[in-house]
């Protein structure tokens, strides 16, 4: 199988097509989160129910405000100290934000580390989706392989390619919700939720939820 550069990479994104990428944790299926068509085509490769959302990449901070209604200070403190890097937060969706990315009306999204779906969102200088690369229900890919493995029936068919590369593994992103002055914690990841409680100075309210994957 073809394995792409990073180059080749964005320039697919941008024609409206699927790339697995490697993220700061695992693999994940990148696509133009702000085009139907692309998301069709994402939604072609790796179907999500309604109880799940798809979270996003920002090519930069300054997006942010583009995605969602408003900023609050909690959440600005959050990655000012975390971003750029595994930590998801997930914020009231603007109007007209396309449903298949939000759930309950939030959209969940991080600047992420560097890696090779941070170069590749950068050069699109759009946000993408970031759900990882692998069927609904199995583990996510660390290599290019691996995705080859999970998801090789979809670039045989042209639907989706691979970029070459390794991700580090270990754990996908901490997971959490901001609603002005409320934090919870939806999914503890790369970052702990004591490292997420030392930052707000204050204990937080958590549980396991399905938002992201």
């Amino acid at each position: 199988m073809e394995l792409l550069g990073l180059d080749e990479a964005a320039d697919r994104v941008l024609r409206g097509q699927v790339v697995a990428a490697a993220t700061e944790t695992f693999f994940g299926l990148l696509a133009l989160a702000d085009d139907p068509v692309a998301l069709d085509a994402l939604a072609s490769v790796k179907p999500r129910g309604t109880d799940k959302g798809i979270p996003l990449l920002l090519p930069a901070r300054s997006e942010w405000q583009h995605w969602v209604r408003e900023l609050p200070p909690l959440a600005e403190q959050l990655a000012d100290h975390f971003w750029p890097g595994p930590l998801t937060i997930a914020l009231r969706a603007r109007t007209g934000v396309d449903h298949r990315v939000t759930l309950d009306g939030s959209l969940a999204v991080r600047l992420p580390g560097e890696c090779p779906a941070a170069m590749i969102a950068r050069r699109v200088g759009r946000a993408l989706t970031a759900t990882s690369a692998n069927p609904p229900g199995c583990p996510p890919a660390a290599t290019s392989a691996q995705a080859c493995d999970a998801l090789g029936a979809f670039v045989r068919a042209s639907r989706l390619s691979i970029v070459d590369g390794t991700a580090p593994g270990g754990l996908p992103s901490t997971v959490l919700a901001v609603a002005g002055q409320r934090v919870q914690l939806l999914r503890e990841g790369a970052v702990s939720f004591s490292e997420i409680e030392r930052v707000l100075g204050r204990r937080v309210g958590g549980q396991r939820f399905g938002l992201p994957g």
